[in-house]
């Protein structure tokens, strides 16, 4: 009994050993992927005492101005699996999901909209980068119909990878349609997790902006000019958790003005917009429960399976041994005696291995007879 239960104890440590190791190298990539089923989720940030351009348009009459009041941005992104089984590319199959994006600014007192986008774009599972598909599209001039292909998306946009490293990464900027460096600037705690912080500065880039829309605003800030420009800041700064690559916090601290030849330029957008308290703290709740789910797989589970696999083979070992008459002689009909020292032998041929048959009931799985301690073999 005793050597049966050691062998099935060994050989059930041997698999919880292998189980160990496999975790880590073969389930732990798995589930540091975007997930295909990924729940819709929804970012806000408020911007106080914000300075923007309205526009307003009545019949063929057109009013331009620079307000001031809180600005509150709702993003939603919303995974579509369906897409992504039946609209990538063969190369994209399984390394890529499309997501859909929809931004909302609404003036906090009258919740008036300011001015809103939507987009379709592919994400690398593993490094959360734009994918390089061609029906990816954005509309931010509210227009009804929107070319496919009409922006290319490059670097991080809306995640950063998994196992995020202390380094710079190219993040996407959206009014001036390109990737540009954020700066890796060291960690701080958000929320309890570590998080690192990055910093994109944008200064003073010439946006490209349609020549009715700069003669409109000539028209109502300078006068006198006959060319103009519209000029855009940004310092953006990403709180990253490094194990998920997610956003724990968000600052953007946007700045456009109106630049003519002619006259002093026009502010038309102020504003530093914030992560909301409520984001902040959802942000963090579904990083923890994700680094948990990784660190399971990753680390908890492959140390508790060795941990008990060990044991299961030396209590194996142990049962085998004692089983085989610990530090007796071993005796094989034919043979001669051979001692062991003290502490017993190697194993033999008698115990069948985890993955062999068992000996039906009845056959002798040791040698018909063993000399006792103070008697002579019997032969």
């Amino acid at each position: 009994m005793k050597l049966r239960v050691g062998a099935a104890l060994f050989g059930l440590g041997v698999l919880l050993l292998v189980f160990a190791a496999g975790l880590p190298l073969y389930v732990a990539p798995a589930v540091t992927k975007l997930p295909y089923d990924l729940s819709k989720t929804t970012s806000t940030a408020q911007a106080d005492n914000a300075r923007f351009l309205k526009i307003t348009k009545v019949g063929d009459s057109v009013t331009i101005d620079v307000p001031q009041a809180t600005l509150v941005s709702n993003v939603e992104v919303i995974p579509q699996p369906e897409d992504t089984a039946d609209r990538l590319p063969k190369g994209l199959v399984g390394k890529a999901v499309i997501w859909d994006v929809y931004q909302t600014v609404k003036r906090d007192d009258t919740k008036e909209v300011v001015s809103q986008y939507s987009t379709e774009l592919a994400l690398d599972r593993v490094s959360g980068a734009a994918a390089a598909w061609d029906d990816q599209w954005l509309n931010d001039t509210g227009a009804k119909e929107v070319p496919v292909g009409n922006i290319t998306y490059s670097g991080q946009v809306y995640k950063f990878p998994f196992g995020t490293q202390k380094k710079d990464y190219d993040v996407f900027d959206r009014d001036l349609r390109q990737a540009l460096p954020a700066k890796f600037t060291g960690t701080e705690t958000i929320g309890g997790l570590e998080a690192y912080r990055f910093e994109q500065r944008i200064e003073n880039a010439t946006l490209q902006t349609p020549e009715g829309s700069i003669k409109a605003l000539l028209g109502r800030f300078s006068p006198g000019a006959s060319v103009g420009k519209v000029v855009y800041s940004n310092t953006r700064t990403l709180w990253v958790d490094p194990v998920t690559g997610a956003y724990l916090k968000v600052r953007e601290q946007q700045h456009k003005e109106l630049q003519p030849d002619v006259g002093e330029t026009t502010v038309l957008l102020e504003a530093d917009f914030n992560y909301t308290p409520d984001t902040i703290a959802n942000s963090v709740k579904t990083a923890k429960s994700n680094r948990m789910k990784i660190d399971l797989v990753r680390l908890y589970v492959p140390i508790g399976a060795g941990v008990l696999g060990l044991l299961a083979l030396v209590v194996g070992v142990l049962l085998v041994v004692r089983a085989n008459g610990g530090d007796a002689a071993r005796y094989a009909p034919g043979t001669a005696t051979v001692a062991y020292p003290q502490g017993g032998g190697p194993l033999t041929d008698e115990i069948p291995p985890a993955t062999t048959n068992w000996r039906a009931d009845g056959e002798p799985t040791v040698p018909d007879q063993r000399a006792g301690a103070d008697e002579p073999e019997k032969r």
